[in-house]
């Protein structure tokens, strides 16, 4: 049976950073890159990241029965929409989603092929992160930064992950080594 490996946490965890390395290291996984009305973060490539879309062709793949789960947020420069796109599990996948968006993966496939992993960091670690990655920022917003490490207090509770069957956790404070041996382990065991 074919598996979707979403990857979930909390702002600046890690996610893209242990995405790529992952993919580098298991050829065989095919990445579900999301889309997104956001504007684009300096560095970012259409297609490689995320998919940038406007709200009309949002509507569009709404009409069409593409979209297989979406979340919106207000944000400090407005609306932003992130959804993913249906696929054919025919092979091993990987993705970056929220709990709300591997929850809905499970609705749509088969709840047994759709495995989630945690992303853990503790907050001082991600907070350095994510000021480190908005002063890369052409116009960094600070207040959305604020707000988005708020909102994962509440996003990431203990009661929102306990109402994920089978959360599995990767630790990624030991640096990038670490964190792909952790998954490798559950990789071969899931």
């Amino acid at each position: 049976m074919s598996r979707v490996f979403c990857l979930v946490g909390k702002s600046c965890s890690g996610k893209d950073t242990l995405y790529h390395h992952i993919l580098e290291r298991y050829p065989e996984l095919v990445p579900v890159i999301p889309c997104t009305t956001r504007p684009r973060r300096t560095g970012e490539v259409d297609g490689q990241n995320y998919r940038f879309v406007t709200q009309d062709q949002l509507r569009q793949y709404e009409a069409q029965g593409d979209v297989v789960e979406k979340r919106e947020y207000h944000t400090a420069q407005g609306l932003w929409t992130y959804f993913t796109l249906r696929f054919q599990l025919d092979t091993d996948r990987l993705l970056i989603t929220t709990l709300e968006g591997a929850q809905a993966l499970m609705e749509a496939y088969d709840r047994e092929a759709v495995r989630v992993i945690y992303l853990e960091a503790d907050d001082r670690t991600r907070l350095l992160r994510c000021l480190e990655r908005e002063e890369r920022q052409e116009r960094p917003d600070y207040t959305e930064l604020c707000r988005r490490f708020l909102a994962d207090q509440a996003d990431f509770s203990p009661e929102a992950l306990s109402r994920l069957p089978n959360l599995h956790s990767i630790h990624t404070g030991g640096g990038i080594e670490d964190c792909l041996t952790q998954f490798e382990a559950l990789y071969h065991s899931l």
